[in-house]
């Protein structure tokens, strides 16, 4: 091979290429002597190295996705030498349109240089510190599960010498409860009550991995029930210690042993019968057991070694959202790392606030709350989700700019067009659309589950059985899965090891189940995940716009006169003028009475309002009204 053909194919200039060869120490005359294959490859081999070093050298940090215009801007080169290099690649793109992240970097790769993305800027301060060296003892978190009626909150109840249970509806858990408890010597520990199972499940499939330690609450006059297995395979799942309260001694002493038995069978073998499973007789009404119970509980947390840096700026997990009468955005929050402080501003979802008032389980004012505390927070300007990370930033101009990343960031993640894949898990927009398999051990059974699931009605998703059979789960189910973005029910049936490996490369859900019971909690969990959450609007008053002033620090003041009900700052209005509404969801925001900022008027008092919609005229009627959100739940 001669130089010049060696240099055609590295694509670098054939007299550059006989020079940078004379410095590696081979000899030859001109870029027309030859080269043997050895020494040719040497060459190849020494100046990819060689280039290599000069890219890793070269780095542009760059925002991706990146446009041809802006891919040209960060080389150095013209837009239209970019785009003659897609086109030669059979990619025809104009300079406004974006490329694929792989493609960007090879086309810089190719002109010597290496891009980076910048880091974001949430991953700044969302990011759990790893360096042990900075990490504290923190007082562990524990999730207490069982059957409905086996007396998990009553248990709770007695522990926190308070009467949880009466503001209950029937006394059962209606939502999720977070409440921290300190011990004789200082020791503390959280305790986590959910409504179900299926929120332990949501929240860990959300990320929010916040248990530390389950306790199983099983009645010793009752027995193992459904929930109670459940329970075990959701604790089990998540990999998470359990401690069981063999609960109601004070109504059955001999049930204990019955308790016992029944709990080996599936796999919880009592320590006292040579197991390693903790197992605790308690009387949640008459106090038995209670303070075994909690040494128990620290002593797992013990050898659980559990830690976090209380130096760094607070994050954590949202534990419950909900709009409040009078206090706007309510958001539970629980303390993963760090310490939270009343005047920090929050980033969380798409939401963001300044901390205005922080409270404990009782409702006490706090200024700041450490790891594995549960606090409510006011003060975020949106409902978020449970599960959702919540993290403090230094300002809220850093706020504004981590929620448009997001926002930004989402929008990328959009279908572009309608000529994408089709069999989205969701479906179209106007319905979302919820596919699942079947694979049961008789047609029996098979048969009672999918009669369950279409029973199902909703207007809003279309459910669909995309296949049953009886028999294991086999590698036609996964490739139907895998095509259709469905997940796999398994009752009672096994999951071939080829089957399984599949599903495991491809990402697909396959849940396996022996009581059908587990399967419909599943479903509507995963249902009631994809509803819209229920909007009840609830009209506040309304007022009369009197006069408008024009004032150099406020900008343009409404002069209202309130004729009905109240108005109160922060609320949403409709502006109606004559009988016609020209804004359907202003805002308010802000509310005088003569020159001092208040949080609401009442009937027949005059005031000065600024809404967000800046056509107010005098004469014009304020509708005043709030929104509830609330998450919609389904009956199975």
């Amino acid at each position: 091979m001669r130089v010049y053909e060696l240099a055609k194919q590295l694509g670098i200039p054939a007299k550059e290429l006989a020079e940078r060869i004379k410095l590696l120490g081979i000899k030859i005359k001109s870029h027309m002597s030859s080269l043997d294959a050895d020494t040719a490859e040497l060459v190849r081999q020494e100046l990819e190295e060689e280039k290599e070093k000069a890219i890793a050298q070269n780095v542009i940090e760059v925002d991706f996705p990146l446009t041809v215009r802006e891919l040209a801007v960060k080389l150095g080169r013209r837009p239209s030498e970019i785009v003659q290099i897609l086109m030669r690649q059979g990619k025809m793109l104009n300079l406004n349109q974006t490329l694929e992240k792989e493609l960007a970097v090879k086309i810089a790769y190719d002109y010597g240089f290496t891009l980076r993305e910048k880091p974001k800027l949430e991953t700044v301060y969302a990011t759990a510190e790893k360096d042990s060296s900075s990490l504290s003892p923190r007082p562990p978190v524990v999730t207490i599960m069982g059957h409905i009626d086996h007396g998990k909150t009553s248990l709770l109840d007695y522990i926190r010498k308070s009467n949880i249970t009466e503001s209950e509806s029937g006394g059962i858990t209606q939502h999720i409860g977070a409440y921290q408890i300190e011990l004789e010597g200082g020791k503390k520990i959280t305790f986590i009550d959910t409504p179900g199972h299926e929120t332990f499940t949501a929240m860990r499939a959300r990320g929010a991995n916040i248990t530390d330690i389950v306790i199983l609450v099983v009645a010793a006059d009752d027995g193992v029930k459904p929930q109670t297995v459940e329970a075990i395979n959701h604790a089990q799942a998540a990999k998470v210690p359990i401690i069981v309260a063999i609960n109601k001694i004070d109504k059955n002493p001999q049930g204990v042993d019955m308790v016992k038995q029944q709990l080996s069978k599936l796999g919880l073998q009592p320590e006292d019968w040579g197991g390693k499973t903790i197992m605790v007789s308690v009387s949640a009404k008459t106090g038995s057991g209670i303070k075994e119970l909690l040494e128990m509980i620290l002593l797992e947390a013990e050898m659980l070694e559990l830690k976090a840096n209380y130096q760094r700026p607070a994050l954590g997990i949202v534990l419950e959202s909900k709009v409040s009468s009078g206090l706007g955005v309510v958001t539970s929050v629980f303390v993963q790392e760090g310490i939270l402080h009343r005047g920090d501003v929050v980033v969380c979802g798409l939401h963001y606030g300044r901390i205005r008032n922080m409270y404990d389980d009782r409702k006490r004012a706090l200024k700041e709350a450490s790891p594995s505390s549960a606090v409510e927070i006011i003060g975020l300007n949106g409902v978020v989700s449970a599960g959702d990370k919540f993290f403090v930033v230094p300002n809220e101009k850093t706020a504004r700019k981590i929620i448009e990343e997001r926002k930004a960031e989402s929008k990328i993640r959009q279908p572009q067009s309608a000529g994408g894949n089709l069999s989205s898990l969701w479906g179209e927009k106007e319905q979302k659309e919820f596919r699942i398999i079947i694979k049961a051990d008789t047609y029996g059974t098979l048969e009672a589950i999918e009669s369950l699931i279409k029973s199902i009605k909703l207007e809003e998703v279309n459910i669909q059985v995309l296949h049953k059979g009886v028999g294991s789960v086999n590698n036609s189910d996964i490739a139907l899965a895998e095509a259709s973005q469905a997940f796999v029910v398994a009752f009672r049936v096994s999951i071939e090891s080829k089957a399984r490996e599949l599903a495991k490369q491809k990402k697909i859900q396959i849940k396996r189940y022996q009581v059908i019971y587990e399967v419909t909690t599943d479903i509507k969990a995963a249902l009631e995940g994809m509803l819209e959450p229920e909007v009840k609007v609830v009209n506040l008053g309304r007022a009369v716009v009197k006069k408008m002033f024009n004032l150099s620090k406020v900008g343009t003041v409404a002069g209202c006169i309130v004729e009905r009900g109240k108005v109160v700052r922060g609320a949403y209005c409709r502006v109606i003028r004559g009988e016609k509404i020209i804004a359907n969801k202003s805002k308010i925001v802000s509310l005088k009475r003569f020159k001092d900022d208040v949080r609401e008027v009442i009937q027949g008092i005059e005031c000065g309002i600024v809404v967000s919609f800046s056509a107010v005229k005098e004469g014009d009627v304020l509708e005043v009204f709030e929104e509830e959100i609330s998450a919609r739940r389904i009956n199975i």
